[in-house]
C-alpha cells in the first residue's frame, strides 16, 4: 500500500495528465462559446462570438458537430481551471512534505537529548519493538518430523520457509513465524510469516504454498486464500503469496521483488 506522499504524487501526476489532455483538445477548439435555450420542450443552440450578437447566432441541426465542439470546449476549460488549482496545491504540499517528518524531529535530536524526551507518538523503532515483544503460541510440530533451523535458530517446517526466514533475517525485517490468526467463517490459521507494515502499521501476512501440484493441498490452499479475502485481507494488499510445485521451485528473485514492494 502507498504512503500518503506516494498517493499525493500519484494524484499530482494524474492532474498533470488531465491538464495536458484538456490543453491539447483546447488547441483545436472553435472560437466563442455555446448558449443553450429551451423552447417548447426543445433545445436550441447559439454560437456566441466576441463582438457578435448579444445572444449569439442560431446553430442549425446540420451543424451539431460545432455544438459538440463548443460544449466540449466549455467542459475542458472548467477542467483546466480546477485541475490547475489542485495541481498548484499538490505541488506546494509535496515540495517539502515527508511521511515521517514528525518522527524526524525526534530522530534529529542528539542521542543524549532523546533520553530526556517523550515523543508525541512512538517512533517506528519503538513500535516494531513493542510489536516484536508481544508473545504468542505458534503451531506445534508433530513428533518425528524433521528439524529445520533458520540462521537465527528458529524451527520451520520446510527448506523453502528456511530460505524465506533467512532472507528476512539478512534484510533485518522483523517477522513472526506461524503467529495465529482467526479468520471468521474459517477458523484459526497460522500464516507462515507475519510482518508489521511500516507504511500502514497493519499486519501483513505471507503464505507460502509449496505443494500446489497436490490436488488436495491445492484445494485447501485456495479455500484458505478465499477465507483471507472474506475477512478483508486481499492478495497484493495485506496478503503476500508464493507458490511451488515439484518442478517449479521458490524463486528468490521474486521474493526480493515482493519484499521491496510490500515490506521495505
Amino acid at each position: 500500500m502507498e504512503t500518503l506522499k506516494e498517493r499525493l504524487l500519484m494524484e499530482q501526476e494524474r492532474m498533470e495528465r488531465i491538464m495536458e489532455k484538456a490543453k491539447g483538445r483546447l488547441r483545436n477548439a472553435p472560437e466563442g462559446t455555446l448558449r443553450l435555450s429551451s423552447c417548447r420542450k426543445t433545445v436550441q443552440y447559439y454560437h456566441c462570438l466576441p463582438g457578435g450578437e448579444k445572444n449569439g447566432t442560431y446553430i442549425p441541426k446540420e451543424q451539431m458537430e460545432l455544438v459538440r465542439s463548443l460544449a466540449q470546449k466549455s467542459y475542458d476549460e472548467k477542467v483546466m481551471r480546477l485541475a490547475g488549482k489542485r495541481l498548484a496545491q499538490l505541488r506546494k504540499l509535496t515540495k517539502d512534505y515527508e511521511d515521517d517528518e514528525i518522527a524526524q524531529v525526534y530522530q534529529r535530536e542528539h542521542p543524549q537529548r532523546q533520553k530526556l524526551l517523550d515523543p508525541v507518538e512512538p517512533t517506528w523503532e519503538q513500535k516494531i519493538e513493542q510489536w516484536s515483544a508481544k508473545e504468542y503460541q505458534g503451531k506445534e510440530f508433530q513428533e518425528g518430523t524433521g528439524v529445520i533451523l533458520t540462521q537465527q535458530g528458529e524451527r520451520v517446517r520446510s527448506k523453502s520457509e528456511k530460505i524465506l526466514a533467512d532472507y528476512f533475517y539478512q534484510k533485518n525485517i522483523p517477522y513472526k513465524y506461524e503467529k495465529p490468526l482467526n479468520l471468521k467463517g474459517f477458523g484459526m490459521v497460522y500464516p507462515d510469516f507475519t510482518f508489521l507494515s511500516r507504511k500502514t502499521e497493519q499486519e501483513i501476512y505471507w503464505e507460502h504454498d509449496g505443494k500446489m501440484d497436490d490436488p488436495v493441498y491445492a484445494r485447501n490452499a485456495v479455500r484458505k486464500i478465499q477465507a483471507y479475502e472474506e475477512n478483508g485481507i486481499y492478495p497484493g494488499e495485506r496478503l503476500i503469496l508464493t507458490f511451488e510445485t515439484e518442478k517449479t521451485v521458490l524463486d528468490i528473485r521474486m521474493v526480493k521483488r515482493l519484499v521491496e514492494r510490500y515490506l521495505l
